[in-house]
């Protein structure tokens, strides 16, 4: 099955409720998109930082956003792997 989504003036599109489905994606999740030569991969992110504590070692004092990228950077790279 093919799905067609028009991208808008601020780069956002609509997923096609069938995909949203299948997916099990609601309203304020966040997805990866995951760059596999010319194919993008979506993929819904169901974790929240609190199930994800421990996963990055922090050695010092940490700002909550700085932690939260080097999560999201790991998870996402785990994400990929996991594609391979």
């Amino acid at each position: 099955m093919i799905n067609v989504s028009k991208v808008g003036r601020r780069g956002q599109i609509t997923i096609p409720g069938n995909i949203r489905r299948y997916l099990k994606i609601k309203e304020g999740d966040r997805l990866s998109f995951l760059q596999k030569g010319e194919a993008i991969i979506l993929k819904p992110l169901n974790q929240t930082l609190f199930d994800l504590r421990g996963s990055v070692p922090v050695n010092n004092p940490q700002y909550f956003e700085d932690i939260r990228q080097m999560v999201m950077k790991v998870r996402a790279s785990k994400e990929a792997a996991d594609e391979s």
